[in-house]
């Protein structure tokens, strides 16, 4: 019998990440080769010219999957009855500004979608936040949206997830498919902390933990770390841009194992609301690993933390308490 199409929203979506995003989303790589799907796209009065450009190209490729395409400026009409939000659209961190230059901006973007959101999507959406900063962006939405529920949004941080595997996997030179359950903890910012301490990987020899096989507690703990957390500025001083194609294929693995489901004795890292695990302040969208099933996630739980970890999780923490009474403060305003 024959799925019924599930809507799915992308803001920004004339932007780098949404113009990589849709047609992955459009070819099933986000929910699977037998889900229709119809995709709403939102942009900015000033890209609506690009935006219908990005239409005309979707419909131009004939996706046996793509059952509809609406592209608007109109916030109300982009999030109407949609099933799952993925919020890639916002003011962005330009050189030589700080997050806290770009969060009054940010602020109004946030407030309102999160009230189109909360009276015209489906009960039941699945929110993304992407743009930066992702958790804080993901929090004034939360914030300013409270009928939608907490576990319903969340921020990406499965792109430095999707990092972390493919560089351990290259120092062990297995594909990236080998390695699972890094963990990367907190903000999606360069404090955030790439953990490898529980991470497997099968090689040769079978099925080990990494820090075995690696056997250098010293690069784990910092060229690792260090790697991970300046990917995204490495490849934006490489391409003059941030990254973009690999931001989109990160947002569909999230999408997907959020709804479908995370392959058992996996975690992923998901960006989600803080229920007070691991000693993280209750409130704060934070980065943890996860399991998902039925199209809910739970923070995996009972992992040892040990005193350099412990350092890490509380300093990426300390970051974001400091952005949420920023973003409280222009919420206020």
């Amino acid at each position: 019998m024959a799925k019924d199409a599930i809507k799915i929203l992308v803001t920004g979506a004339a932007g780098q990440i949404g113009y990589a995003l849709v047609p992955m989303i459009a070819r099933g790589i986000m929910l699977g080769l037998d889900q229709p799907v119809i995709l709403h796209m939102l942009d900015v009065e000033p890209a609506a010219k690009a935006l219908e450009g990005v239409k005309m190209e979707l419909i131009d490729a004939a996706f046996p999957l793509l059952q509809g395409i609406i592209a608007t400026t109109d916030v109300i009409e982009a999030c109407r009855g949609v099933n799952i939000a993925v919020m890639v659209g916002g003011f962005p961190c330009k050189e030589g500004m700080e997050r806290k230059d770009v969060m009054p901006r940010n602020v109004p973007i946030f407030r309102a979608q999160a009230s189109a959101l909360e009276q015209h999507a489906a009960p039941d959406c699945k929110v993304l936040v992407i743009a930066n900063p992702a958790n804080t962006n993901a929090l004034i939405l939360k914030e300013s949206a409270p009928s939608i529920p907490a576990k319903s949004i969340t921020c990406l941080t499965r792109l430095d997830h999707n990092r972390a595997l493919s560089h351990i996997a290259d120092r062990l030179n297995v594909q990236a498919s080998n390695v699972k359950n890094v963990i990367i903890w907190g903000n999606h910012s360069s404090s955030q902390y790439p953990d490898a301490h529980h991470a497997i990987a099968i090689t040769s020899i079978g099925e080990k933990s990494v820090k075995e096989l690696i056997a250098d507690d010293h690069w784990l703990d910092t060229e690792y770390v260090a790697f991970v957390q300046q990917r995204g500025a490495a490849i934006i001083k490489a391409r003059k841009l941030s990254s973009a194609l690999s931001a989109a294929s990160a947002a569909c693995d999230h999408i997907r194992d959020w709804v479908l489901g995370t392959p058992k004795g996996t975690w992923v890292s998901m960006g989600v609301y803080s229920d007070g695990s691991y000693g993280i302040e209750p409130g704060l969208i934070y980065s943890f690993p996860v399991t998902c099933q039925k199209g809910e996630w739970s923070i995996v739980q009972g992992l040892n933390i040990n005193e350099f970890s412990r350092e890490k999780l509380d300093a990426t923490a300390k970051e974001l308490v400091e952005e949420k009474s920023l973003a409280y403060s222009c919420l206020d305003n």
